[in-house]
C-alpha cells in the first residue's frame, strides 16, 4: 500500500494531468522530495527555497493540517492521503 497525495489543479500540469498520485510513506518533508523526484519542480511550488511549506499552501494529512502534527517532520504511513491545498482568493465585491 502506498500514500495518497492529492494534486490541486494548478500544480496537475507537473503530474501529466493526474490529481492524485501514488508516493512512498516517511515524513510529509519525504513524501514532498519523492514527488519532487518523479515530477521534477512540483515541490518548489510546495516549499521555499528555506523548505518551509509557502505561505498560501496548506498541507492536510487525513484531513488534518501538518501544522498541527509536527509539520514537515510529521509521519506519513502506508494509506495515509496528503492532500495539497492552494490559497483561494477572489470573489464578488
Amino acid at each position: 500500500m502506498a500514500v495518497k497525495v492529492r494534486i490541486p489543479a494548478p500544480l496537475r500540469g507537473l503530474t501529466g494531468g493526474r490529481g492524485e498520485v501514488d508516493a512512498a510513506p516517511g515524513s510529509v518533508f519525504e513524501v514532498l522530495s519523492g514527488l519532487d523526484r518523479s515530477f521534477a519542480g512540483i515541490r518548489s511550488k510546495i516549499c521555499e527555497e528555506s523548505g518551509e511549506v509557502r505561505k498560501y499552501v496548506r498541507l492536510f494529512l487525513n484531513d488534518e493540517d501538518v501544522r498541527s502534527q509536527g509539520g514537515l517532520q510529521a509521519p506519513v504511513k502506508d494509506g495515509d492521503v496528503l492532500s495539497i491545498i492552494p490559497a483561494i482568493a477572489g470573489g464578488c465585491p
